[in-house]
């Protein structure tokens, strides 16, 4: 079976706000969002401007979402007007570009932020956005560090605010479809799920100390991290892999994905153990700094367990595909990604399928897809209070919180006992003292 879901977008956004393509035609974008109702209309901003810019075209420019992008901002100074030269593909209208975030944050016209930065401002640009009123859209990873993802789910219900992560296969029709019947029964008891990820990342350079870059706030980009000088090649990407002031390695990066999907589909929240073999497989001598290969297993109190293989530089096809998650159950098993699922019954024969033909999958670098588009006009959606979020922040929240534990495992060389409540780490020092971070003065998170 072959679902659309171009056809699942126009027909979700139709229902959503009753909408008649007869009605709509005559108006561009923007006239047609003011005829609405400024009451309804809502104030986008997006703080920064990399390589997730492609999620946010559609679900911005479609009629039906009726939302006014007013903001593009970024620490570089030239990835402003070249976010707005790639919006001008699908708006009728430019919207001001603004390089301090906290211009963005203090405009009190602004209803809701995506913060697309490095991962070390995706917390504090979440709370300093609930602080002063807006609805947020972050990216995954949610956090930096484990706490910073406990204070994320404290503050949205301290401010009754509509906060989502970025994990938007929760919103694939497909992988809905599959995980209901998973929780329904259709193979048995689902008790182990395997995520994984394969891509052929290559070399990069050593990080030599240079000037920042034309244009680049070194300072703002920084942000909440501890001030260093700057590296060169650190601003554009790499600050994936220099070190840990900034970035999560590939395990924050993109295991968010999977194993958000394969504790869905097991309905478990916080391991009781997590056990991590990963190193530096390839290019020794290149500028990355963490691992590049991770195998990690979760373990939780039912019993049912969850394994991450993450090969950054090897993009071998292990389980016939670059990304996606294995549910394993007592009468037959799951494979899901991206671009849909097969159901297979115990024999391994091939029961059921349902594939989207949609154009979000695999391990290219670069954002966008009907995936996304779905899942962040269900944000929009639910801040309008009319649907339901399909990822609240505390989903988003404790799957990146597995990535973080998965980290510290591997950054103390132990085994992490955790309590199955809260997954907080017990009996360890030197890996508890990685729950939270140095902050630079004067950006420290609230205190609750």
């Amino acid at each position: 079976m072959k679902n659309n879901r171009r056809e699942f977008i126009k027909k979700s956004a139709a229902v959503s706000l009753g909408i008649s393509a007869m009605g709509s035609a005559a108006f561009s974008a923007k006239s047609y969002a003011n005829i609405l109702g400024a009451n309804e209309r809502l104030n986008v901003a997006i703080a920064g401007l990399g390589r997730r810019l492609g999620a946010y075209y559609e679900p911005i420019a479609m009629k039906s979402s009726n939302v006014n992008l007013r903001y593009l901002c970024d620490a570089m100074e030239s990835q402003m007007p070249k976010a707005a030269k790639n919006f001008a593909k699908h708006l009728d209208y430019t919207p001001k570009l603004e390089q301090n975030i906290m211009k963005v944050m203090d405009d009190k016209e602004v209803d809701t932020i995506v913060i697309a930065t490095p991962d070390h401002w995706h917390a504090p640009g979440t709370w300093l956005a609930l602080e002063r009123g807006k609805h947020v859209y972050v990216e995954k990873p949610c956090s930096h560090n484990p706490h910073e993802g406990e204070l994320l789910i404290a503050l949205q219900k301290k401010y009754d605010k509509v906060v989502q992560m970025g994990n938007q296969q929760r919103s694939a029709p497909e992988s809905r479809e599959i995980i209901k019947a998973i929780h329904d029964g259709a193979i048995g008891k689902a008790f182990m799920a395997k995520a994984f990820y394969s891509n052929n990342r290559g070399a990069v350079p050593l990080p030599q100390v240079a000037p920042p870059p034309a244009g680049l706030d070194w300072d703002l980009f920084q942000g909440p991290a501890p001030r260093r000088d700057y590296t060169h090649d650190t601003w554009d990407y790499n600050w994936h892999w220099y070190g840990w002031d900034y970035g999560t390695a590939e395990t924050g990066n993109n295991a968010t994905h999977e194993l958000d999907i394969a504790r869905w589909a097991l309905q478990v929240d916080y391991p009781s153990e997590v056990q991590v073999t990963a190193d530096k497989r390839h290019f020794a001598d290149d500028g990355w700094t963490m691992y590049d290969t991770m195998d990690a297993t979760f373990k939780f109190g039912n019993g049912s367990v969850i394994q991450w293989d993450g090969k950054s530089r090897n993009s071998y096809k292990t389980y016939g595909s670059d990304r996606g998650t294995i549910i394993y159950g007592t009468e037959g098993s799951v494979y899901v990604d991206r671009g849909g699922y097969k159901q297979f019954d115990r024999a391994g024969k091939e029961v059921k399928s349902n594939l989207s033909g949609g154009n979000e999958a695999g391990t290219a670098l670069g954002g966008g897809g009907d995936m996304s588009t779905i899942h962040i006009v269900n944000f929009f959606n639910a801040i309008r209070g009319i649907e339901k979020q399909n990822s609240n922040i505390e989903e988003g929240a404790v799957s990146t919180l597995l990535c973080h534990l998965a980290n510290i495992s591997y950054r103390t060389g132990e085994t992490l006992t955790c309590d199955p409540s809260n997954g907080h780490i017990k009996g360890s020092k030197a890996a508890s003292a990685l729950w939270t971070r140095e902050y630079e003065k004067g950006w420290e998170p609230p205190k609750l």
